[in-house]
């Protein structure tokens, strides 16, 4: 019966988001809606967005081996990344009315830093996509009983988000979100009611973690552990923020106040919700502790599924699961549209200058195509958690993006060979440290980041009479 229920829900919200691809007549629709949404939409769609398989199924996984201090990252450092983005970009890069952020760098560096830095965005894309691909083969395992494998799952949910991604782009995605925010806000507050009841109080809960020593957030007072935090807070804070879905999210809105607004409510959110999955993760050492101590060192991402499955009601596993494929299915479709509308805006539009409105369009939809194939495969192959799938892909656009974005906001002297310098600089310190010195008292992604900074600023510094990069 519950297999029923994921099925026909499937086939609803595929259907609404073919519904939706109606509205889709050029590329400002098929990668911004149109510039039209209103604020419930967009924040709808900020929230549903990042709210995916690692918050439901990676950070809970994370935070029962760790605890607070393992996933610094996400949730902080996401929440805080959109209210930085609606504080501090949202309103610049409205107001420049840009179809992908890949413009951005285009205009204040020239071409070879746009092909550069789109070529990372598109790559940091691919650990991300493909962790909700293989969070859906997780979701179809479990309420299949094993029937579907996980595999066969992973194939089943990339063909049904392609389907509607592909035809009906941003307004498709924003329809579905805002239908899947909904379920996702009711799902999870059903369901923490529900296990509240087993464990005796979220007090209860509370006093065992922290017993346990699970709510310790800050590092230990020594080097290492201060860089690392800081590392692990940073790549997901800074290194999100020159991403297509964030941008989208904030030119899909009809005004630059809602577009500001959604990204600050949408972080705030955000935060709040995500600890609802933590709270039912960790009620199962209260509930079932055999459950958590047979999945803990083998695949921890099984303990939630796991223990709705065997201690929740089926009208509570039916809200769970339902609440749980909706933010897969809004993070996938969304995080699979942004890299492809990049490609295509960035790159083979630049190579192609004569394309029409109408061919961009087509080339947009192959991408998505090509792009969905290529994330698959990865999911499938992939032995990382989601956790990690998601946190890595974060680290290639913080050393090469980031730098160039902000300084290029708000440094009047940022310039091409800044933005080239920056991008270039901390790409290759990042793959060095990560190759020769992984385990290093500075963690190679913050390394990146420091030497970025200092390719702007040396780059900032040189004469404009100097510079030759078009």
């Amino acid at each position: 019966m519950l297999l029923g229920f994921v099925i026909v829900y499937w086939v609803i919200s595929v259907g609404i988001g073919l519904w939706a691809a109606m509205r889709v007549k050029n590329t400002a629709d098929f990668a911004a809606a149109g510039h039209s949404l209103p604020l419930p939409i967009v924040t709808a769609t900020v929230f549903a967005t990042w709210f995916g398989s690692e918050t439901v199924l990676g950070i809970p996984a994370t935070f029962l081996k760790e605890g607070l201090g393992g996933i610094v990252s996400d949730p902080f450092g996401s929440s805080l990344c959109l209210i930085l983005v609606g504080v501090f970009f949202a309103k610049h890069l409205y107001n420049r009315k840009m179809l992908t952020i890949g413009d951005f760098f285009r205009e204040k560096y020239g071409r070879t830093v746009e092909v550069l830095i789109t070529l990372c965005i598109v790559v940091s894309y691919l650990g991300w996509v493909a962790a909700q691909m293989k969070a859906l083969g997780l979701v179809f395992n479990v309420v299949s009983d094993g029937s579907i494998s996980q595999t066969t799952g992973i194939l089943i949910g990339a063909a049904s988000v392609l389907i509607y991604t592909l035809f009906g782009g941003m307004w498709s995605i924003a329809i579905t979100d805002f239908i899947q925010m909904i379920i996702i806000v009711l799902g999870m507050l059903y369901i923490g009611g529900e296990m509240t009841t087993q464990t005796g109080g979220v007090g209860v809960v509370i006093q065992h973690a922290a017993a346990a020593g699970k709510l310790n957030f800050w590092p230990d007072f020594n080097l290492t552990a201060i860089l690392g935090f800081i590392a692990a807070l940073v790549t997901m804070m800074l290194g999100s923020i020159p991403q297509q879905d964030v941008f989208q999210r904030i030119t899909s809105s009809k005004n630059v106040n809602v577009a500001v607004r959604a990204a600050i409510i949408g972080g705030v959110l955000y935060f709040f919700f995500a600890f609802i999955p933590l709270y039912l993760a960790y009620s199962a050492t209260l509930i079932n502790p055999g459950l958590v101590e047979q999945y803990l060192e083998t695949d921890s991402q099984m303990i939630l599924p796991k223990l709705i499955m065997g201690h929740a009601p089926l009208f509570a596993q039916i809200m769970f699961f339902g609440a749980l494929l909706s933010a897969i299915k809004s993070c996938a479709s969304a995080t699979l549209l942004a890299p492809s509308v990049t490609f295509a805006e960035n790159i083979v539009r630049g190579m192609f200058k004569h394309l029409t409105d109408r061919q961009l369009l087509k080339v947009m939809r192959v991408t998505v195509l090509c792009f969905a194939v290529i994330v698959t495969f990865f999911a499938i192959n992939s032995e990382l958690s989601i956790f990690k799938m998601v946190e890595s892909a974060y680290k290639i656009t913080l050393v090469s993006a980031f730098v160039p974005l902000a300084f290029g906001v708000y440094w009047s002297r940022a310039n091409s060979m800044g933005g080239l310098l920056a991008a270039l600089s901390g790409l290759a310190v990042w793959i060095a440290c990560e190759i020769l010195a992984p385990n290093a008292v500075m963690p190679p992604q913050l390394a990146g980041l420091c030497a970025s900074i200092v390719g702007m600023l040396i780059g900032g510094l040189v004469p404009r009479s100097m510079l030759r990069v078009t």
